[in-house]
């Protein structure tokens, strides 16, 4: 999978990732048709940042979760 691409497919996988990586409780929270994909690098960055650690304080859980909101369309 290219993620360097732009397209729906990637952006649902990075978004499901990231909801699996967290193990998000309201995974109905975010959903990837919320994304805008105006905001696509930032998606990408956080899905390289959640993909590479493997535990999460509750903070940086918080900060991800506040990040994905940010990144719905307005």
């Amino acid at each position: 999978m290219d993620l360097s691409v732009k397209s729906a497919e990637n952006i649902e996988y990075m978004v499901d990732v990231i909801k699996t990586k967290l193990r998000m409780v309201n995974v109905g929270a975010i959903k990837p048709g919320h994304v805008d994909e105006e905001m696509y690098e930032d998606l990408h960055d956080l899905y390289t940042m959640v993909s590479r650690k493997d535990n999460f304080s509750p903070s940086e859980m918080q900060a991800i979760a506040e990040e994905l909101g940010n990144l719905r369309k307005k």
